[in-house]
């Protein structure tokens, strides 16, 4: 664990740009995915009742104003209960999860799910270690996304995660003309093949949907696209970059984990994620 961060800004770094990122779609997009959100306690709810990936409904920013306390985690599935949201996933830093949480999630059937880690790295480090690498991707090029492309590279962007494109590739296209939004595209023969937004808020810069379509990977498009973000930071005079990711598992390979670890970001902690859903009788 590193001392760079406290988890409270960490935490709402990442909540506030996934509250703009679903917020910020049109209402047609809304409509059609079921979409609303509330502040409680603090923390942003976010729920997609027509959601077929199950990703996109989360609880998060827990901790930074209110103690976590099982009359908010109850006040939070009741929005999802009224929402009818299948289903929904906590993500609260462990060091705000309190002594009582297993009493809770056994009170509110909520159980343990994959995990995550939360990085973070010094804005002029990333840019000095980019610098160092000397970033050169192979035949790819990357460079911030002109507006008229924004629909193009929002579907690449869902395409890369392996997410639907319809409705889905709107909302991301949609935060790429936003006040507070910095969107990159990565090219490759003409065609946009990865994505990489910023959103700045204070002293921090949150990495958001960096990804590179499966033909166009381990070329270092990624890589790329973390440098020119971080120096778009570094102009900016963020102090910070926050991300996160996937924890490796014995045997597995996270090729963004170790892109970010090789541009100095650290590993802050490691975050659970803890699955809610309706049960049959509340459907």
């Amino acid at each position: 664990m590193t001392s760079l961060v406290q988890p409270s800004v960490a935490e709402q770094s990442e909540a506030e740009a996934l509250f703009r990122f679903e917020t910020e779609a049109s209402e047609t997009v809304r409509t059609a995915l079921g979409m609303s959100a509330a502040r409680i306690g603090g923390a942003v709810v976010l729920s997609m009742r027509e959601d077929t990936t199950h990703f996109w409904s989360k609880a998060l920013g827990f901790g930074v104003t209110t103690p976590v306390t099982a009359e908010l985690i109850s006040e939070v599935c009741d929005f999802y209960r009224a929402e009818r949201t299948p289903r929904a996933v906590f993500q609260i830093a462990p060091a705000f999860l309190p002594e009582e949480w297993p009493e809770i999630c056994e009170r509110e059937g909520i159980v343990p799910d994959s995990s995550w880690v939360k990085l973070v790295c010094p804005t002029d480090e990333a840019v000095a270690r980019a610098d160092a690498l000397e970033v050169s991707p192979d035949n790819i090029s990357v460079a911030p996304l002109e507006t008229g492309r924004a629909p193009e590279w929002g579907r690449v962007m869902m395409r890369a995660f392996g997410m639907p494109v319809e409705q889905y590739g709107e909302m991301g296209a949609a935060t790429a003309t936003r006040p507070g939004w910095h969107p990159f595209a990565a090219w490759l023969d003409g065609e946009i093949v990865g994505t990489g937004t910023l959103y700045v808020r204070g002293e921090t810069a949150q990495m958001f949907a960096g990804a590179v379509l499966p033909h166009a990977r381990n070329r270092g498009g990624q890589t790329a696209l973390l440098a020119a973000r971080a120096r778009v930071a570094q102009e900016l005079r963020c102090r910070l970059l926050i991300a996160e990711t996937g924890v490796e598992a014995p045997g597995t390979h996270n090729s963004s984990l170790h892109n970010m670890l090789r541009l100095g970001f650290q590993v802050a902690y490691e975050r659970r994620n803890w699955s809610w859903r309706l049960t049959p009788d509340e459907r």
